[in-house]
Order: C-alpha cells, then structure tokens, then sequence
C-alpha cells in the first residue's frame, strides 16, 4: 500500500484509513454509518478562527522515489499514491478517526452488507467540467479486475467479495460479469458475494478510485500525461518532468472546491534521504516524510517542534521467493529468521521509535489482537542454536554455505539494514548474503517478474483490518509475489472473513498468522513508524494510522 518504497517505511500500499490509510477497520465504522443517508460534508481545510493565512498558497511536498503511475487501477506504492489521493477521490473518503463520510457519493445504504447502493452527488463533475457517472465507476472497478490491465492490485475486488470478481481476474469471466452495475446514471450497485462489514474501507481506496472512462479511451497508455488527465478531486495534474517534480494545480470545478486553501502543490521525488531533507532544511520543502536514521537524534534536539512522529499500521520485511530453490525449504526460510538480532535493527541501526516484528502483520488492529510466536520471547542465543540446527538439517555446514541475493531499493536506511542482517547472518550462521539494489520502479518490476531471491518491501495497511495483510501471502492474490501457498493459511483467512462473531475472526486470524510465522514466507523485521518534518507555516497536518495525508486538508499560515 501499500508498499513502502525509499524510505523504508513507504509502502506498496495505501490504503486511507481506508485506504492506506485509506482503510480503516471492521464492523464497528461499517456498522455505524451503513444505511445512513448524508447530506453534503465539508472536509477539506479548516483553518482555525484568527489565523492569518499566508498571501501565497504553494505547498511542497518530498515524496520518495519517483511515482511509478499515477494510474488509480495501476497503483501499488505510496509514492503513487500520494499524488493520486490529491487528483482523484473514491466514492467515500475515511476520516483519521476512522469514520466513514461522503465523498463522491453523498449518500449510500446496505441492509444486509452483501448489497450496496452509492448515489453519486449531484453536479461532481470531472476537472474539464464533463459529469462523473455511475459508469466511470462501473468501468474502472472492471478495468481494475481485467487481466489485460494487469494491475498489481487486481486482487483487492476479489479481497472485497464483489461478486465474480475472482473469476474474471483469472479470465473465467468476462469483465461485465463483475458485481457492480449502474442502474442509471447517477446510482452505482455493488453486489458482494458475502457479507463484509468493513466493505466501505475499499470503497476508499485508491485503486478503486473512479477513472474517466472517456479519457482512458481517448488517450490509451498516455491518458496520465500532463494535457490529457482529467481528475475528480481538490488539483488536477498541471506538470510531470520525471525525476525532478509534479505539480498540481488547484480544480475549480471540485465539488468541496470552496474548503480548499492550496493552490498549488509541488511533490519532488528524491532518492536520497539525506538530500530531500537537507532541502527541507533549506527551506525549499514544506514536508518530507523521509528523515534519515542517522540524522532523526538531530533533528529532535534541533528542531523537535518540526518533527512529528506516530504509529503506522505497517511492518517492514524481507519478501522470500518461496517458490524458488533454496527458500522452497521452510527450514532455510526459518534459519533467516530466527537469525536476525532485530532489536538490534529497530533501536540501534534505526532508533526512530520501530520495534522489533516476529508477526507479518501488527500485533493489534481494528479491535482484533494477535499473539506472536513463542520464539519472539527467546533470547538471541537461543534464536541462533535453533537457526544453526535448522540450517544443518537443510544440508548447509561450513563446507557447504547457504548463499544468496538480498535485493533493496535505493536509500541509505536500506542500505544500512541490508549490511546489517548480511553481517548477522554471516556471523550467526555463516551465510553468504551478496547485497543488490535497484531504483523503485526497477525493483518493482523485479518482485513481480519473480526474478530475486529475497527483497526488502514493507507493507502498509490498506484498511483496518487483518486481511489487508494476510491476503498478500494468500494463494494466487496478485500482489504475492513470493508465490507462497498453503491452503491451510488460505483457509483460515477465508473462515476469519465469514466468521460470525469478533472472537470466531479473531481466532481464525490468529491460527493464520500462526502458519504464517512457522512457514516463514517472509522474514519480519520491525514495526514502522511514521516520522514526518513539518514546517511550522504548515497547517492541517494530521496523517492517519494509514499514514497519508491530503493537501486539500492543509494551508499554509503567514
């Protein structure tokens, strides 16, 4: 959600508390607000009584690597969606306390949770002044499950229960065949397969995010340039010199457009964390979400007023390519694990508030908490004997070492915790880890090609709850990329999903997660946090758990 890309917290993926955070969890908020009809909702910029706002309204934002789309069906990283969540809007938007509220739809009912109707608000209209209709919606939510767009997020409609949705991504189906229709224009009908209470934490995601259906077919391949996109929310796109900057300008023509207060807003894609925040340090970036480990002492003794830090529904980890000798042995995949000293990773190599992960997943979310495996209360001695033993059971000895690839994108803390395991894995075991790394998009073309044996990612939540996680490693879901199966883990997913009580889920999530850290089909490593330099000039700033946040929500004060 997301995927986290340069910083090593960036992650695939987003979800808004919904969504990357775009997600948020469960029953409680679905419950809350299903049925319920709403009037129009200001959520935009709220500048408190007496502030002076500053005569120029231009934002700039650091944003990590260079987006590899700005494609709603297509994303799947949080340097994506950061640009996306400011030019398009879903059908519901979560609030960072997690309630659900209207967006392009203004109003929605279900009685049952399986059906569900959304009517969009009268006079939304894209930024070149055309109608959104109910079809934009039908037509991208198709577009997302089509093979042929080969979207890395083609699972999260199957993940939904929309009706069909599996079968057309594996091509047993035809696109029309998907549950969502549009009676008429303004009605979209989403029809779920089973229930699912927290249904509304996808409909704020940004890969389900409505597309121009007119715009895609006009420009094909190139609808995303500059001169050819037309969005649905606060900016349009204005500029895109790869590499360097994006801008956007403000959309007159967005429904909440009198809640807006930047005009303009500039995301800079820079690398290198040191180098985005010396220009944060310079004054030329209002934000950046990338402060280097080395450099986070500093700045809290400096400038501990500009430094924002908070929890993040994310974990980082080593991606295994299960499927390929030799992590096809559960007892290498195990070895690795155990091997790694990762308090030393999260407190000494980073030391910006991470704690150590032995679970693919948080230990606590949307009302469920999951216990970690017992050799998370081992001591590292320990660890290691076990891991020696496994390592000798696999066939590897001193004459005979386990050797392998460990792949990491560009950026100093990927860096440094890429050194710092090979170095524990060497001394612990005497494993020859070669380092590899590769430019964001390069890597990503890399994981789904299959083409690594281990890879550093990260994974953020997309909603609040278990399965936004778990279904990463689900067999067949289009963002598990290790190819990693095992149909008693997919069958304890699948039973959480249709429990009928909260302990029935929580059970089922915990016998899950269980598998998951047994079979090892990816080494956690640590529990991320969010950590953010923020101009005092900046107003507005609140991310949520999800860890976005929307420059429609910000100003800038004289």
């Amino acid at each position: 959600m997301i995927l986290i890309i340069n910083k090593i917290k960036n992650s695939q993926r987003y979800s808004l508390m919904q969504g990357k955070t775009l997600h948020t969890r469960r029953t409680r908020l679905s419950l809350l607000f299903a049925g319920l009809c709403f009037s129009s909702v200001a959520f935009s910029a709220v500048v408190p009584a007496g502030t002076q706002l500053a005569a120029t309204q231009n934002l700039v934002r650091g944003n990590g690597a260079e987006p590899a789309t700005l494609d709603p069906d297509k994303v799947e990283d949080n340097s994506s969606m950061a640009v996306i969540n400011d030019l398009f809007e879903g059908l519901v938007r979560v609030e960072n306390n997690g309630h659900i509220i209207p967006a392009l739809a203004d109003s929605w009912q279900t009685s049952d949770h399986k059906t569900w109707t959304f009517h969009i608000r009268s006079g939304a209209t894209w930024s070149d002044g055309s109608p959104i209709t109910a079809q934009d919606v039908v037509y991208s939510w198709r577009r997302l499950s089509d093979p042929k767009t080969a979207s890395p997020y083609a699972s999260f409609t199957a993940n939904a229960h929309i009706l069909n949705a599996q079968a057309v991504i594996d091509g047993k189906m035809p696109t029309d065949k998907l549950g969502v229709y549009a009676p008429d224009s303004s009605t979209v009908k989403v029809v779920l397969d089973q229930p699912v209470s927290y249904f509304l934490q996808f409909v704020a995601h940004p890969s389900l995010f409505p597309v121009s259906e007119k715009d895609v077919k006009t420009y094909g391949d190139s609808w995303t340039q500059p001169g050819h996109m037309i969005s649905s929310s606060a900016y349009q796109l204005s500029d895109w010199i790869v590499n360097e900057k994006i801008t956007l300008k403000r959309n007159p023509r967005y429904w909440d457009n009198a809640h807006t207060v930047i005009n303009q807003v500039t995301f800079l894609p820079i690398s290198d964390g040191s180098a985005e925040l010396n220009r944060y340090l310079a004054g030329e970036i209002d934000i950046t979400s990338t402060i280097p480990a080395i450099e986070f002492a500093r700045m809290k003794k400096e400038r501990p007023k500009e430094v924002f830090v908070a929890p993040e529904l994310s974990v980082f980890y080593f991606d295994i390519n299960s499927a390929r000798a030799p992590f096809n042995d559960v007892r290498v995949r195990q070895a690795l694990n155990l091997a790694l000293n990762k308090d030393i990773i999260s407190k000494k190599v980073l030391g910006m508030g991470e704690t150590p992960a032995w679970t693919v997943a948080p230990l606590s979310m949307g009302g469920v908490t999951i216990t970690p495996p017992v050799w998370a209360h081992w001591t590292q001695a320990e660890r290691i004997a076990k891991a020696r033993e496994l390592l000798k059971e696999a066939g590897y000895s001193d004459s005979h070492p386990l050797s392998f690839t460990l792949l990491y994108n560009n950026g100093a803390d990927n860096q440094r915790i890429a050194i710092a395991a090979a170095s524990m894995w060497k001394s612990a075991l005497g494993v020859k880890a070669s380092l590899q790394n590769q430019e964001w998009k390069s890597m990503l073309d890399t994981m789904h090609q299959g083409q690594y044996q281990l890879v550093r990612y990260s994974w953020g939540a997309d909603y609040n709850e278990y399965s936004t996680f778990l279904n990463t490693f689900r067999s067949g879901d289009t963002n598990n990329t290790g190819n990693f199966s095992n149909k008693d883990y997919d069958n304890e997913i699948a039973a959480a999903q249709s429990a009928q009580t909260p302990a029935e889920t929580a059970a089922h999530y915990q016998k899950a997660i269980d598998i998951a850290a047994n079979e090892a089909p990816a080494i956690p490593i640590y529990y991320l946090t969010q950590d953010y330099m923020v101009s005092p000039k900046v107003g507005g700033f609140a991310p949520s758990a999800l860890a976005f946040y929307q420059t429609k929500d910000l100003y800038l004060k004289k």
